[in-house]
């Protein structure tokens, strides 16, 4: 059903390479004016999913609508995309990029282009091959807000930037999203989507296992962790409760990882006779690591940015 609410609709995307379902029946939609994060670990199907809906690769299934509207050439007028993987030219400067956007974009704002380069503080005159992996996100990144867009698309956005710059592009995207744009970006960084993100979907072997209003899914969302004189025992109905979304054991202590209620879940932990027992609020990593189930370590590890 088309969504003409919708800045973006992705519905029932498939993308198959062979075996593996690299997207796997994805469907969201993201409002008007929206911050829509897609966190993921690597290999999760973010990128994949971003270049089936701009037309890069082709799915097996599914359709994407902008503004109501299948993908046509014209609506990259009002669309940017940056890449995870550098798109740049590297036997071009950083000027003769802005230049090019300028003669392909009716939107270009010079102005605007020039305090981007201003604020990420890279120098134009140099030759892509010539700038660190961060200049050329830099780049690439002022090229995308200088079209003023209505809908951006950004795979790991602050891929290779300092924390000062990563800190500008979570503020580049607030900005543009209070300013009307819709923004979608991908991070496996759980701290920049929690900051910046309204609404956010979690992506796990192709699949969406989790989508919602940030806000909403906290205040859903809880955790309830004891901490045991002795390894932490398994609790006879913990996993098989319909309240709980994940159980994590590890040394002394247990967490349940709960949501929309499940009262009594401190009750049937605290019968073990914990040394220690306590209901605590999840914020976004919590959610994270329940959804990813049972490979939370590994999850973890990349969702920081370790791996």
């Amino acid at each position: 059903m088309m969504d003409t609410n919708a800045a973006i609709s992705v519905n029932n995307l498939k993308k198959y390479y062979g075996a593996t379902r690299a997207v796997d029946d994805v469907s969201f939609r993201i409002g008007k004016g929206s911050i829509f994060g897609l966190l993921g670990t690597n290999g999760a199907g973010k990128t994949t999913t971003f270049k089936c809906m701009l037309g890069l690769a082709f799915p097996q299934a599914g359709e994407v609508r902008f503004d109501g509207e299948l993908l046509r050439p014209e609506l990259f007028e009002r669309i940017s995309y940056v890449p995870e993987r550098s798109a740049l030219y590297e036997w071009m400067t950083g000027r003769d990029h802005l230049e090019l956007t300028r003669r392909s974009f009716r939107r270009y704002d010079a102005v605007r282009a020039q305090a981007l380069v201003d604020l990420f503080a890279f120098d134009v005159r140099k030759k892509v091959k010539q700038l660190s992996k961060g200049q050329q996100s830099a780049l690439a990144l002022t090229m995308a807000f200088a079209i003023r867009p209505d809908i951006l698309v950004l795979d790991e956005p602050s891929s290779g930037l300092d924390p000062v710059h990563q800190r500008h592009v979570l503020d580049l995207m607030i900005d543009a999203a209070a300013r009307g744009a819709t923004v979608l970006f991908s991070s496996h960084q759980i701290g920049q989507v929690e900051r910046a993100a309204d609404h956010v979907a979690i992506m796990h072997k192709g699949k969406i296992v989790l989508a919602g209003d940030v806000e909403e899914l906290r205040a859903g969302e809880k955790v309830v962790e004891a901490t045991f004189d002795r390894d932490a025992p398994e609790i006879s109905g913990l996993a098989g409760d319909p309240h709980v979304r994940h159980v994590m054991r590890q040394g002394r202590i247990l967490r349940a990882y709960i949501r929309n209620g499940g009262d009594g879940i401190a009750n049937l932990i605290g019968s073990a006779k914990p040394a220690s027992l306590r209901v605590l609020n999840q914020n976004l990593e919590d959610i994270f690591l329940a959804a990813v189930g049972d490979e939370s370590g590994a999850a973890l590890g990349a969702a920081r940015g370790e791996g």
